[in-house]
């Protein structure tokens, strides 16, 4: 079992990529073979339109024919079992590296036709399974408010529709109210009551990590 997390967020070592280390341990702990890819270390764009991945008998073998720093990461993820994406919330969407990311992952594995059973040709060497973390700085009724939920279940339910194996739906784990920074008197952030902030910190970060584990390990479940 291979299971790739990438990270979507351009901050290290902060909410985001702890949560995606906290799934990887839980894939490890069934055994998973692991590992973490950060998007903002790699040099890369969005989908071209080159259209080379759908030229009639097309060698591309749902892999984007691009050349960058990207595109190993694209075939280790064809070799893998399960994807976790990762990515915080910019006013209301996933960093443009992630949609990007996106992009380049599901466009060459999509055929423009459909079988005897109407489900879309995929050009996919091993299906997996797939889930989004996401987090936020704001409450959870930010999100909503702001309809997020949506969004997010869109996002891997596109992941799910040309990636999937079928055994489910993907996964969605959100972490709301996050801590944003080491000292908070350094920034002008006075909508934020840093003291109801510390709180939820250490009241809800652990719960959120142990959420991200639990998701990790169901996912590579067998």
């Amino acid at each position: 079992m291979k299971a790739i997390f990438v990270n979507g967020s351009p901050r290290k070592g902060w909410n985001t990529h702890q949560m995606l280390e906290a799934a990887a341990e839980g894939a490890r702990s069934d055994g998973a073979e692991t590992e973490v890819v950060h998007l903002y270390d790699l040099n890369f764009t969005g989908c071209k339109s080159c259209f080379a991945c759908k030229l009639v008998n097309s060698k591309t073998n749902g892999i984007c024919a691009v050349r960058d720093d990207l595109r190993p990461v694209l075939e280790k993820i064809m070799d893998a079992d399960v994807l976790v994406v990762g990515s915080p919330i910019y006013y209301s969407h996933l960093t443009g590296e992630t949609l990007s990311f996106q992009e380049r992952l599901i466009f060459p594995v999509m055929h423009y036709g459909a079988d005897e059973n109407g489900n879309i040709i995929r050009d996919l060497p091993k299906p997996k399974r797939c889930g989004l973390i996401a987090t936020m700085n704001c409450p959870e009724q930010f999100m909503e408010r702001h309809r997020c939920p949506a969004l997010l279940e869109e996002f891997v339910g596109t992941l799910t529709w040309l990636l999937g194996d079928g055994s489910s739906k993907g996964e969605v784990l959100c972490a709301c109210d996050t801590w944003q920074f080491t000292d908070y008197s350094m920034y002008d952030v006075p909508m934020f009551d840093v003291e109801k902030k510390a709180e939820q910190r250490e009241r809800q970060w652990p719960i959120d990590l142990q959420n991200a584990f639990d998701m990790g390990k169901r996912l590579c479940e067998a």
